[in-house]
């Protein structure tokens, strides 16, 4: 039976994984995360600490999957704050042909929660 639970493990897991990955692309500065930064005006000395707050809200996911909820919760309230963000951010600059992955990214940081609030 797929219940509430299962839903909010699948959704975590896969934002857990995709943050993750996007934080070390970040962190290596890969050529197309320092061309979507300079196309919507973000420094590229920020991305340090973009990265950081990506790996954070992915390790509090994780943190609260393994028993320490109020972490999960936090973790995912900050993630869909980020992501909305990063959606504005997109929006203001109009770069819009991209803006499904910080939406993409916002939707599983809202579902996270919203699901980590229903368990």
């Amino acid at each position: 039976m797929f219940t509430a639970y299962t839903a909010y493990i699948v959704v975590a897991v896969t934002t857990i994984v995709l943050n993750a990955g996007f934080a070390v692309a970040d962190f290596a500065r890969a050529r197309p995360v320092l061309a979507n930064a300079a196309e919507v005006g973000v420094p590229s000395s920020w991305l340090p600490l973009l990265a950081t707050l990506k790996l954070a809200g992915a390790a509090g996911l994780l943190l609260g999957l393994a028993g320490v909820p109020f972490v999960g919760l936090a973790a995912a309230t900050g993630l869909v704050l980020f992501f909305a963000g990063a959606v504005a951010a997109h929006v203001r600059a109009r770069v819009l042909y991209n803006l499904a992955f910080p939406g993409g990214f916002l939707t599983l940081a809202i579902a996270s929660l919203v699901l980590d609030i229903a368990r």
